[in-house]
């Protein structure tokens, strides 16, 4: 019996952590951080929060006897993804990437891509009055001094207590979002930028679609740079991959 732990908190995760469960010999394990209290878990073994840096993973990993490690999380969860490859290193445990593709510049987008989200405030001080602000609710506080701008927010939760938060209107909502609704969204709320990290896949694509369609400016976040190792961009990849490595260690 070999113990795969899934790296968690997307779609695609959970997906393969379902099928991955399907397979003979294969005890399948789903870590999630729990950043939202309404996320959603489909698999019977599930680990939620955080392990405490490269030694509480290294920790985890030895006391609960894993085998292979797949890193499934979001596009921007760098940091996990870093630890993940340091710890999968000193413990000489095989490992794999999913990574979604990223969105793509289309013709008719009207993007500026910067390489991080504390360099977006300043530049839409000059560029932007009504702001359709995508980025989740941890890199709000990056807006809070910002006056002269309006904020549309769409979180899956609402704020903690004691979170800043930019003027303008929270509204909870959760993906996948439809286009004709993104495009009554930013027309309702008179949207001129729409700021957003480009966390690919196809339940919050619907904006950059509406906004290329309504010729509204995007502010692309572009993703972190991820530490290097065997990757694939599909659940079914990272299945055939899975079941590779388990054929060649049962003999």
């Amino acid at each position: 019996m070999k113990r795969l732990l899934i790296l968690g908190g997307t779609k695609e995760a959970s997906q393969l952590a379902i099928k991955a469960a399907t397979i003979s010999n294969l005890e399948v394990r789903l870590s999630v951080a729990g950043r939202t209290t309404q996320a959603r878990y489909q698999v019977g073994v599930t680990r939620v929060g955080g392990f405490g840096g490269v030694p509480g993973l290294i920790k985890y990993l030895q006391d609960d006897a894993i085998d292979i490690l797949i890193d499934a999380t979001h596009p921007f969860a760098g940091k996990i993804s870093l630890h993940a490859a340091v710890a999968a290193q000193e413990l000489d445990l095989p490992r794999l990437m999913l990574i979604r593709p990223e969105w793509l510049l289309q013709a008719g987008d009207n993007w500026l891509e910067v390489d991080n989200i504390t360099s977006v405030a300043e530049m839409l001080k000059e560029n932007a009055k009504r702001v359709f602000l995508a980025v989740g609710r941890q890199k709000l506080t990056n807006f809070v001094h910002i006056d002269k701008i309006w904020f549309l927010m769409r979180l899956i939760e609402p704020p903690k207590k004691d979170d800043l938060i930019p003027q303008g209107l929270i509204i909870l909502d959760r993906g996948p979002f439809r286009l004709i609704k993104e495009k009554e969204l930013l027309i309702e709320h008179q949207i001129d930028t729409i700021v957003s990290k480009n966390s690919g896949g196809d339940a919050t694509i619907a904006k950059i679609t509406a906004a290329r369609e309504l010729g509204i400016k995007v502010v692309m976040v572009k993703r972190p740079q991820l530490p290097p190792g065997e990757w694939v961009n599909n659940v079914e990849d990272a299945l055939i991959w899975l079941l590779s490595f388990i054929k060649s260690t049962s003999y």
